[in-house]
């Protein structure tokens, strides 16, 4: 992510305006219109009628946000939600519209100013691990849930931070398995702790990106060994980059750990 200037630096551009709405521009995986108000009209929900959801969405999210109260470390809540972005596709949709957001990668976000959680937001690898608060459903009672809640919340089969392991293989045989590996920690670079090594060959380590998801050198074979299968497709743009590859081929950069696998690295 390029470096740029802001209201609190490296986080993002804010112009404000006498109006005192402010408009956010963000990195390329955040769509152009998506834009912040200062307006502070967060839809108070009845604790006694909330619930809370996890959601794993790819980049671009295509989320407006806004803070909770203006200047406030009361984190932010969803005003709408942008066609184009990955939440636009999801069932919940219409429920992301009001819903605050409380957790981001299993960090608690809902007592932070808006900078510190799109500095969370932005940080975060795709795709993303975003908790929501929610008005339950009246037929729903305290614990019920549609079928497409159910999915949703079924997705992260594993909590963030379990410890797992991670087989590697290179040239037919077992070398190591990283028996601390976490869920929710970047899968490259907890290789790269582990000194695996990633980038064979000298093209491979001159000519890496160094995790921006651009080389494509950091792509291996990965086979879910994890009860559920919890890691989730590769995404489409995994696909544009490794499209003459198998389907389980993925990039290392572009994914969290989401429970026990075996990687064979070329």
């Amino acid at each position: 992510i390029n470096m740029i200037s802001c209201k609190v630096p490296s986080i993002a551009t804010l112009l404000i305006s006498m109006s005192t709405t402010t408009a956010f521009t963000a990195p390329s995986f955040f769509p152009r219109t998506t834009s912040i108000s200062y307006h502070s009209q967060y839809p108070t929900l009845s604790l006694s009628a909330t619930k809370k959801i996890t959601l794993e969405l790819e980049k671009p999210l295509g989320l407006i946000l806004e803070e909770v109260e203006e200047g406030e470390p009361k984190g932010v809540f969803i005003e709408d939600v942008n066609e184009g972005g990955s939440a636009f596709e999801s069932p919940l949709k219409e429920k992301m519209i009001g819903s605050k957001v409380t957790q981001v990668m299993g960090e608690e976000v809902d007592s932070l100013i808006f900078d510190f959680v799109m500095e969370k937001i932005i940080d975060a690898p795709s795709p993303l691990s975003i908790e929501i608060e929610v008005e339950a459903d009246e037929d729903e009672g305290e614990a019920g849930e549609t079928e497409a809640e159910e999915e949703e919340v079924a997705a992260p089969v594993y909590e963030i931070g379990t410890q797992v392991e991670i087989k590697v293989i290179q040239d037919g045989k077992e070398i190591m398995t990283i028996s601390d590996a976490r869920v929710g920690d970047n899968l490259r670079k907890t290789l790269l702790e582990n000194n695996v090594e990633v980038y064979r060959g000298l093209k491979k380590k001159l000519g890496n990106c160094g995790g921006g998801g651009q080389c494509g050198f950091c792509a291996m074979d990965l086979q879910d060994d994890g009860e559920g299968k919890p890691w989730l497709l590769r995404s489409d743009y995994e696909d544009s980059r490794l499209k003459n590859k198998p389907e389980s081929y993925r990039m290392a950069c572009l994914n969290n750990i989401m429970g026990p696998a075996t990687v064979t690295i070329e």
